[in-house]
């Protein structure tokens, strides 16, 4: 909990430089459109149709967009444009913000007394003069309730900005949320909160000085969000130490937290700075390692065989691992460091005691009895090729399939809102909540080996790959589920920094 806690202030201070250039970068759009909007009804009913239609699409949607949209415009151009972490974090988050001020900044300027308007006309002031000694004044109260309203809205968003890569307050929201860790969770949504309200006031000060002409309130409320501002940048302006840092990525469950820190000790203690990247999706976190967004990261064998390399076939463990190194490394220059050790595969698993009294040992018996049952699902198993896969194996037709964090899922399991799950076969609470995981008999499930990954710069960097290597083949199923156990568990819950140490002395040499 220290260790996670004690990233607060540079979360913190990342959050603060998202947020303040989004709402710079959609001031800067909004205000002259609303100019001209205000001036050419045509153009602002397009523009705030525009900007509306934005608003209809989700948050994460719109992070997830701008990933494919930022590759595609890199291959176009031939350079590389980063597809993670800061600029399609700071593109969505300024879209999002336009609604409220380009409206209110339309509304403000169209809503005027005429008779004002008309004695500006009248003593011979230019349209410049107008916009600036007359308009923009009166206006200045409705354009700045849409400013506050949009900074706390791209605050308060910005915590999503975790899913692609952009480091924030929603690190420590999702890594709570995943491994229920609730301190985490209330530490990310107060320090979220407590600076959306301190922006709020700061730019209410300025709205009051406006409204009052008091330039003092004016110029303090400036100070006050520049220095803010100015802080937050401060650490990334300062010359850093001459180390070289090494990007590692992780998806949104407990095992990928647990082993990213498990490669950062060791990337550390080989004199490296290391930076996370955590709650990336499946469907982006292998691009952005071939694209050297990351440096490193664990995947699973049947992941990259379905999702990337879009095999239906289902070949012997050993044989899908030779094939993806091989894929990985002629396609994309991407290096298989080697499988972990274990496997962590998708599985069915049902209660101990459904499982006895309704005689559940194969998911062919469990065809059997489906259509009374409710299936809980982890946020991507039903889009996913895995999932067809069994339906075309086996006649499996549920009452109701639900989708669930990995942590819910469990949860909805327990309290008898799903029958079966879509477990993971290394998750420590199978065992603990004695759950039933049934066999496969067609062989429809493809192996799931965890694999080391490195980039495509790092393919060649043998103090980079003699930091992980050893980490290839060290870790037992066994081994693995205990540490997952003591993220997950409810009584004496550890850290992921605290599984990864506890994992580090137990890896096989």
């Amino acid at each position: 909990m220290n260790e996670a806690l004690a990233r607060l202030p540079g979360l913190l201070a990342a959050h603060v430089l998202l947020s303040a250039a989004a709402l710079v970068l959609a001031l800067a759009v909004s205000l002259p459109l609303a100019v001209i909007a205000a001036r050419r009804p045509a153009v602002a009913r397009v523009a705030l149709a525009a900007a509306s239609l934005i608003q209809t699409i989700p948050a994460l949607a719109l992070l997830a967009l701008f990933y494919p949209i930022l590759l595609g415009l890199s291959a176009l151009v031939g350079a590389h444009i980063p597809a993670l972490g800061f600029l399609p974090s700071l593109l969505a988050l300024t879209l999002y913000a336009l609604l409220p001020i380009l409206r209110n900044a339309v509304t403000g300027l169209t809503s005027l007394d005429p008779a004002v308007i008309e004695a500006a006309d009248g003593v011979g002031m230019t349209p410049g003069q107008k916009l600036r000694l007359v308009e923009a004044p009166l206006a200045a109260p409705v354009v700045m309730a849409g400013i506050r309203t949009a900074a706390v809205w791209t605050i308060g968003a910005a915590t999503l900005s975790t899913t692609v890569g952009q480091p924030g307050l929603g690190d420590l929201i999702f890594a709570g949320l995943q491994t229920q860790d609730w301190t985490l969770v209330l530490t990310g949504c107060l320090a979220s909160a407590a600076l959306a309200l301190i922006a709020d006031a700061l730019l209410g000060l300025i709205a009051l000085g406006l409204a009052k002409r008091r330039r003092l309130a004016v110029w303090i409320g400036f100070a006050l969000l520049a220095g803010g501002t100015i802080a937050a940048a401060l650490p990334r302006l300062l010359p850093a130490p001459a180390r070289d840092t090494v990007v590692i990525g992780a998806k949104n469950f407990s095992e990928q937290y647990i082993l990213a820190r498990l490669i950062g000790e060791r990337l550390t203690a080989a004199g490296y700075a290391v930076e996370y990247r955590e709650g990336l999706g499946s469907a982006v976190i292998f691009r952005a390692l071939a694209a050297g967004d990351i440096d490193v990261y664990v995947d699973y064998s049947g992941t990259l065989w379905t999702n990337e390399m879009k095999r239906g076939d289902v070949p012997a463990r050993g044989a899908m691992i030779a094939a993806i190194g091989d894929w990985a490394r002629r396609e994309h220059g991407v290096e298989l460091v080697g499988p972990m050790g274990f496997e962590n595969a998708y599985a069915l698993a049902v209660r101990g005691a459904d499982a006895k009294r309704l005689g559940l040992r194969t998911i062919d018996d469990l065809a059997r009895v489906s259509a009374g049952m409710t299936l809980g699902a982890d946020l991507e198993f039903l889009d996913r090729p895995e999932w067809a896969m069994l339906r075309r194996a086996y006649p499996l037709h549920f009452a109701a399939q639900r989708a669930y964090s990995p942590t819910f899922m469990f949860r909805a399991l327990e309290s008898g809102q799903a029958d079966v799950i879509s477990a993971f076969s290394s998750d420590g609470r199978i065992a603990a909540m004695q759950l039933t995981v049934l066999a496969d008999p067609k062989g429809a499930i493809p192996g799931y080996d965890a694999l080391l990954l490195a980039a495509p710069r790092r393919a060649g960097d043998e103090r980079f790959l003699a930091a992980i290597r050893p980490l290839a083949n060290a870790i037992p199923v066994e081994t693995m589920r205990e540490a997952n156990y003591r993220v997950d568990r409810d009584a004496d819950k550890q850290s992921p920094e605290a599984a990864a140490r506890w994992l580090q002395t137990r890896i096989r040499h």
